[in-house]
């Protein structure tokens, strides 16, 4: 509740609460009171979801003087997004996208993302069961699975490597980057002119993309893919033998 007589400024730090509860903005403006005023109230707070209107509010139980108002639960004021071009290693032809939050100081920007992006998971679930249907197989691919595919089939160019560890790597074959994550940095100084400067370069370059060497590529590959990649490992089985 809140109570105040004569003349001043009725501000959310006058509010009389419980122990339970916090006003996070005690310097919000609720009225302007004359000389003779005497001001009391009593509020009732609640839990809720995004925007309620007034009209809403209103129940038959409510006592005689109840001023019903419009509720906003959520803690996100005002959002901004934009996208702008970025750069991996040569390729110029991916999007970064910005999100400018701000809350009401009950929850951080960034928590604020979080949850939503939570909720929205949530609601996508329900169409994890959708079968989508190509060439007679069936496939469902997330969006880092599909991000780490685009990366892992950049051409090794698009590192921008020094001359010698690019001749290296075009002398021993390697065109793209699931080819080159798959090497160990055993196998990479076996290579004639690879030396240590060299793995150090591309390591750095691998690590700006999240890649390593000695990388098991098998959770981003398509259906085709794993089954030519165990064609292969049995042939090289079969080789051995």
């Amino acid at each position: 509740m809140v109570e105040k007589i004569g003349a001043g400024e009725l501000k959310a730090g006058d509010l009389q609460v419980d122990p339970m509860v916090k006003v996070l903005n005690p310097d919000h403006h609720i009225a302007t009171l004359a000389d003779d005023a005497r001001f009391r109230a009593e509020l009732v707070v609640g839990k809720g979801r995004g925007y309620v209107p007034a009209e809403e509010d209103k129940r038959p139980d409510q006592p005689i003087g109840t001023i019903a108002m419009d509720s906003i639960y959520s803690p996100v004021r005002r959002v901004n997004y934009y996208t702008e071009n970025t750069r991996v290693g040569r390729r110029t032809d991916y999007d970064k996208l910005i999100l400018e939050v701000w809350t009401d100081g009950t929850v951080s920007p960034e928590e604020a993302v979080s949850s939503a992006a939570k909720i929205l998971v949530e609601h996508l679930k329900f169409f994890f069961s959708f079968k989508v249907v190509e060439e007679g197989r069936e496939e469902i691919v997330d969006e880092e699975v599909e991000r780490m595919r685009r990366i892992l089939n950049m051409s090794v160019d698009d590192l921008e490597l020094s001359a010698r560890a690019a001749n290296c790597l075009r002398t021993a074959g390697i065109r793209v980057l699931k080819d080159l994550v798959q090497k160990t940095e055993h196998d990479m100084l076996k290579y004639r002119n690879f030396g240590k400067k060299s793995l150090q370069e591309l390591s750095e370059s691998l690590k700006r993309l999240g890649l390593h060497f000695g990388m098991d590529i098998t959770p981003y590959l398509t259906p085709e893919e794993r089954e030519q990649l165990k064609a292969e490992e049995r042939d090289e089985g079969e080789k051995e033998e």
